[in-house]
């Protein structure tokens, strides 16, 4: 009988190590680099959140043990995970996802206890959905597969908060879905993904003609545009679906990452520019005819005829900011929740800069830095096209989403609406983002590792393999 085709390219190496059962493939450095970081990152947020008590109310919280063995169990839990089921991923995106999001609920459960209860248990529901995704999505190849299904499942759910009776519209913006009385969701959170996904399982199945000239007009070879209509019809129709929904801060997003996805797939330096244009039209006409945009445009442009209305939080935000100044006021010691309403959600890049002061932010930013390199280094090592871009668009989501919502409260950009990715308060934000992790760490184990311990290997080798 023939032997079971490999996994990965046939080696010495290779066939060893897949010759072993499950429990003896796991790479023992990268797993043990991932747990030392988590603990780490354990150590770390305990003491912030012992911190953050003393300084606000002189003692630690009666339940300071239970939060730390929470977080303790969980950080396991998600490691033990991943030893099962991508021993070979990058060690360390899971660590710096966890960073944020510790970083962010110290803030969080020092301004709004209330809320803070709500985020840990949208935490747990992450790291829960973190693993079934690892489970479910077995091959990145299978979401390939599925790319029209994805895309109608990502379509209906960025329509749904315009249904009647469970759409919901807070600040402006319909953007959520209400369960029950109290449950609200964000679909656009999941779709955004789901987007990713299509996107690029489309780029790579017509990268050669979207990218090689093969129309001819006259004496000259033209690029065909028509591969280009079906998936710029879609990305209009998403953009206008966000524009109904006064969704400002997506449909930026969803904007970025398919010029940003054509350009990486084709190379053409046409599109890019194509992509600007388009982009600069938009908001012309957005501004114009759109009041929210409008009146997000005014405040970004001069906010200080509009500092006891509409941009009063953004005022208040820079204020405190300066409060904090280079070293911050000190955990526990701020004073911005007590004017800025928005401060653990849209604005919680705010309450670090005043706490934390500029090096508290600075190390925010390197954070998302070291995520997004992590990120684009998985892309570089895939193994395909569709994971290669897969990987770069989760990519690209999570870092402009980061850079979208810190540029704006530095001014830098209009002020969006969308959320600091791990950090700030917000349940399907959160999710989608654990889940987004999961699907990079999958990728990353599909590249394999470059060595193998041959001291457990050697006796178990398969016959083909040994010769």
């Amino acid at each position: 009988m023939a032997d079971e085709p490999l996994p990965y390219p046939a080696s010495p190496l290779r066939s060893a190590r897949w010759s072993l059962p499950p429990f003896q493939r796991i790479p023992k450095p990268r797993r043990r680099t991932e747990l030392g970081l988590l603990l780490f990152v354990w150590v770390i947020v305990g003491l912030l959140y012992g911190l953050a008590a003393l300084g606000a109310k002189g003692h630690l919280p009666t339940h300071t043990w239970t939060f730390l063995a929470v977080l303790l169990a969980l950080t396991l839990g998600v490691h033990i995970s991943n030893r099962w089921l991508v021993p070979h991923a990058n060690p360390v995106l899971l660590p710096l996802a966890a960073l944020l999001n510790g970083i962010g609920y110290v803030e969080i459960v020092r301004w709004n206890p209330v809320a803070a209860q709500q985020q840990a248990t949208w935490t747990l529901l992450g790291a829960i959905l973190y693993v079934v995704t690892l489970l479910v999505v077995r091959r990145t190849r299978d979401l390939d597969r599925y790319r029209y299904l994805l895309l109608l499942i990502a379509v209906i759910l960025m329509l749904s908060p315009l249904f009647p009776v469970v759409g919901v519209s807070q600040g402006g913006a319909r953007l959520w879905v209400r369960f029950g009385s109290s449950v609200q969701f964000q679909p656009v959170e999941i779709a955004k993904i789901l987007l990713v996904i299509f996107f690029a399982s489309y780029f790579a199945d017509k990268k050669e003609l979207l990218s090689i000239p093969t129309a001819r007009v006259r004496d000259r070879l033209v690029l065909d545009p028509r591969p280009l209509i079906p998936i710029l019809l879609t990305w209009l129709f998403a953009v206008a679906i966000l524009g109904a929904e006064n969704a400002i801060g997506f449909a930026m997003l969803l904007f970025t990452l398919f010029i940003a996805l054509l350009w990486i797939t084709t190379g053409r330096v046409l599109y890019l520019a194509l992509g600007l244009g388009l982009f600069g039209l938009g908001a012309y006409f957005a501004a114009q005819f759109f009041t929210h945009v409008h009146a997000r445009i005014a405040i970004w442009l001069d906010p200080w005829p509009h500092a006891l209305g509409n941009g009063a939080q953004l005022v208040q935000s820079w204020y405190s900011l300066g409060n904090g100044g280079v070293g911050g006021t000190g955990l526990g010691l701020g004073q911005a929740g007590h004017w800025v309403t928005l401060l653990t959600s849209d604005l919680i890049y705010t309450a670090i800069g005043e706490e934390f002061g500029f090096m508290g932010t600075g190390i925010l930013v390197i954070a998302f830095a070291l995520l997004v390199g992590a990120g684009f280094h998985i892309a570089q090592r895939a193994r395909s096209d569709f994971a290669r871009l897969c990987a770069t668009g989760l990519t690209i989501i999570l870092g402009f989403q980061a850079f979208f919502i810190m540029a704006g409260i530095l001014r830098i950009l209009p002020l969006t609406g969308i959320t600091l990715p791990f950090a700030a308060r917000g349940g399907s934000s959160l999710v989608a983002n654990y889940i987004l992790i999961a699907l990079l760490m999958r990728i990353s184990n599909e590249t394999g590792p470059d060595w193998i311990d041959m001291s457990t290997a050697k006796d178990s080798r398969p016959q083909h393999a040994a010769r």
